[in-house]
């Protein structure tokens, strides 16, 4: 079956799966009505000032209180973004940063599908994603959930997964609003960045979450921006988000993100979690009496939990209505999809795909190799039924007539020797792992990191874990035909080992049928298809923000933390816009591997290009072109349109990503494409009139495979 998943600029006509406008209220909410609004008045004028500031704290972890009397349900969330987390075995979803390589989003949009049906079937209203903070330095520890390093990406990927989950009748969360792009000492950072950064990179997918994916709430992050704490910053919380986009819906904190009462109460927050430990009625109730928070202020939090209630239709059904068992096999499928769909290809030198019917011996090696890690530590981890490892995958591919060999190769500490090595010590893994190589004639080596090394709370190192460098030198010393397999949130430090590798694939953290979804790729079964939604910088010292990351002086977290708890560590996003790909056009530096690039078993071919100027005031303007399949063998590719502007009277990227397709192609085929961009895609944000931009001129439009490889080159004029 033949699919083309098309997103385009803010103007997002249609979601490619689904076919809901983006203006109209998504399944499972209500539209507003006049019922709807006399219910919730008449639910707010009963309750008493005492039930009002216990409603906007959470109560037993993961919930919002019920008041039985009124009629108002006890309301349930659960940890996301890759799955229901709280409430035992679950479908594991592969990472964000995997949803995102993709770049497809009608798959997209079927994982919040399944995602919101898994939710049902436990009785959970809110799911606690999709989470979107921008991709700046491949050390941040929550990487791995987010959504890359391009905001229209993002916002793209964000919108289709929340469509996804909200059609369900469960609540997505859009966090973690705003700047959450470092796990070390998150209470204390504050992300410093000018008003033009903040709208064009660190904004985007969140707008895009309350315009076009009219998500019911949003959760605030652990970090200061420009110095104000999240959960009391007014200035983003209600003049941009509420006042501005026209958000309706909830903004919750992370969990103890809270951190002043009167505060957080005047700030935009309207719900405290996990608990009210600052906005409760000790704290609050003097504050009112005096004058220093105002009861419609308070009203005002309760009117919009009980409207976004009362929207989903939590007073009217029960939320346990399952639609699915808790063990949900149409889930399973689509994570598989998921997965296979986001491995990237990053290096092919002829060895992929492998034939199984010449080969006799396959080793499999490496500390991620087995068990499965289905996804990185922290509150998104899920525990899956039944999850496959690589080893089991590549072992269940090639049957009994095909050796399997297996060796974990290295020690990552003492709970990675009691999961991998049992009796085998750290001096003979590599031995081990070593003779293994080269009694096989293909060797699948399974590096990365785990739950204990990436993980929520902590940065990681942009270096592999210890030993494994080591291991893969040793392997590819052993045996000629290696395929290395990376399981991270992003980059690592590949400068030793990635010129003499025959084939480099990165596999993110896939979910629970990452192993099965590996070996179909492995053997031909479905050619890669996956591209990167992050640039992958040879050096970190390449890396735009490396200067900026943990301040000027580039030190590493330890070195800098501040010896009063409750000081505030500022970090300047010095880089501005010019963040991943846009700053390394800038600076001419070459990536390893650029942003959008992904190999695949075949080749494809552009051509055609046509743009169509606008045909009046507020028209879009449409480029068409062809994509052919210029191999053998049937694959998807993903065709990308960036734009540039080189008249614009302030600093602009060489070119920004603004509009992709994904389609699939049997061998010879051709495919017409169109996309379209509105006034946004050709504009910049203008701090001086407040307001989005475009400066008259001719712009280029530029269409390829990679933000590297654009082979289609046309010029708009916009007026």
């Amino acid at each position: 079956m033949k699919r083309a998943s098309c997103w385009y600029a803010p103007l997002a006509l249609l979601l490619a799966a689904g076919g809901a406008a983006a203006q109209k209220p998504e399944p499972g909410k209500a539209a507003p009505s006049a019922e709807l609004a006399r219910r919730l008045e008449a639910t707010l004028g009963q309750m008493t000032q005492d039930e009002k500031l216990d409603f906007i704290g959470g109560t037993r972890g993961f919930y919002i209180r019920a008041i039985p009397r009124l009629g108002v349900p006890e309301l349930k969330m659960s940890d996301g973004p890759m799955g229901v987390r709280n409430y035992g075995q679950v479908t594991a979803f592969p990472a964000g940063i995997a949803l995102t390589a993709t770049w497809d989003t009608a798959l997209v949009n079927r994982v919040g599908v399944m995602m919101g049906q898994d939710a049902r079937a436990r009785g959970v209203h809110f799911i606690l994603g999709p989470g979107m903070n921008i991709h700046r330095a491949p050390m941040n520890g929550r990487n791995f959930e987010y959504l890359g390093e391009d905001p229209f990406l993002a916002g793209r990927i964000a919108v289709a997964v929340i469509r996804g989950i909200q059609s369900q009748g469960v609540i997505a969360t859009a966090k973690h609003y705003l700047g959450n792009n470092q796990e070390w000492d998150r209470h204390g950072i504050s992300s410093d960045m000018d008003e033009r950064t903040l709208r064009e990179i660190y904004l985007p997918a969140f707008e895009a979450s309350v315009k076009d994916g009219h998500v019911g709430a949003i959760m605030d992050s652990y970090n200061l921006v420009n110095g104000v704490h999240m959960t009391q910053n007014d200035y983003l919380n209600t003049q941009l988000l509420r006042k501005e986009w026209g958000f309706t819906g909830i903004v919750m904190s992370d969990w103890d993100a809270t951190y002043d009462a009167v505060a957080a109460a005047n700030g935009g927050l309207d719900l405290e979690m996990p608990s009210a430990r600052y906005m409760n009625a000790k704290n609050l109730a003097p504050a009112i009496q005096a004058g220093k928070v105002t009861q419609a202020t308070i009203d005002e939090k309760v009117r919009r939990i009980l409207r976004t209630a009362l929207e989903f239709g939590f007073f009217d059904r029960p939320q346990l209505d399952p639609p699915v068992s808790l063990y949900n096999q149409q889930a399973r499928q689509v994570a598989l999809e998921e997965a296979r769909a986001g491995m990237v290809l990053l290096r092919n030198g002829g060895l992929l795909p492998l034939d199984r019917a010449k080969l006799h011996s396959i080793a499999v090696i490496g500390p991620d190799a087995h068990p499965a890690v289905p996804g990185g530590g922290g509150s998104s981890r899920t525990t899956p039924f039944a999850p496959v490892s690589f080893l089991q995958g590549i072992s269940n591919a090639v049957g009994p007539d095909v050796r399997v060999l297996y060796a974990p190769g290295v020690q990552q500490g003492a709970a990675q020797n009691d999961r991998n090595l049992g009796a085998v010590g750290a001096a003979d893994a590599l031995a081990q792992a070593t003779d293994v190589a080269g009694r096989a004639e293909v060797v699948v080596l399974c590096v990365g990191f785990d739950t204990r090394t990436e993980r929520e709370g902590a940065d990681r190192t942009f270096a592999l874990p210890p030993g494994q460098d080591e291991l893969i030198k040793a392997v590819l010393a052993a045996n000629r035909n290696v395929i290395v397999v990376l399981t991270a949130g992003g980059n690592v430090d590949m400068a030793g080992w990635v010129d003499r590798t025959p084939a480099l694939l990165h596999a993110w953290y896939p979910g629970q049928e990452g192993g099965a979804a590996l070996a179909q790729l492995l053997f031909g079964d479905v050619s890669p298809s996956g591209k990167l939604p992050i640039s992958l910088e040879r050096r970190w010292e390449d890396n735009p923000t490396h200067d900026s990351y943990y301040g000027p002086d580039g030190n590493k977290p330890a070195d800098r933390r501040p010896p009063d708890a409750n000081a505030v560590a500022h970090v300047a996003y010095s880089e501005g816009i010019f963040v991943g790909y846009r700053g390394f056009d800038r600076s001419g530096v070459k990536p390893l591997f650029p942003f959008g690039f992904g190999l695949s078993y075949t080749t494809f071919g552009y051509a055609n290009l046509k743009v169509a100027p606008a045909a009046g005031p507020g028209a879009p303007v449409v480029v068409s072109f062809d994509v052919t399949n210029t191999g053998q063998r049937a694959a998807a590719e993903v065709a990308q349109l960036y734009v540039a502007d080189g008249h614009a009277r302030v600093p602009r990227p060489v070119k920004e990503l603004k509009g992709f397709a994904r389609v699939e192609l049997k061998p010879g085929e051709t495919r017409s494409l169109s996309i379209a961009l509105d006034r946004r895609a050709f504009s910049y944000y203008d701090v001086k009139k407040k307001q989005w931009t475009a400066d008259p001129g001719d712009f280029t439009i530029l269409v390829g495979g990679s933000s590297d490889s654009t082979p289609l080159k046309g010029t708009v004029r916009v007026k």
